[in-house]
């Protein structure tokens, strides 16, 4: 079963980690501002809102995280490749005079939701 994201692909049950929902903006970073994600330019007011210092988006970002068990086993043997979703978050930006693009921000962490 899947759904559409709003982010130009597809969402499926097996997808990556959501890891956080937040990423900084590399220091001296100015609007304009554009925001990718796997290379698909995103709308600000609809896929993300700027922060100070930031980045918040609407939907968490997925990672992929550590292969582990019978996926490793199965990727060094060479008999199945199974992917799940890694999004990667680029912006493009002005500082000072210039233009500039920074290429797979660090994701912040969504805090623990409270028992």
């Amino acid at each position: 079963m899947s759904e559409p994201s709003g982010r130009g692909h597809t969402v499926t049950e097996r997808g990556g980690t959501p890891i956080g929902r937040r990423v900084r903006l590399p220091r001296g970073a100015r609007e304009p501002i554009r925001v990718f994600i796997n290379g698909v330019e995103q709308k600000r007011g609809v896929d993300y809102e700027l922060e100070p210092g930031g980045i918040r988006f609407a939907e968490p970002i997925h990672k992929e995280g550590e292969i582990r068990g019978w996926r490793r086993w199965t990727l060094l043997l060479g008999l199945v490749g199974v992917y799940r979703k890694h999004e990667v978050v680029d912006v493009e930006y002005t500082a000072g005079d210039e233009r500039k693009f920074a290429s797979d921000l660090e994701v912040i962490p969504d805090p623990p939701e409270p028992d």
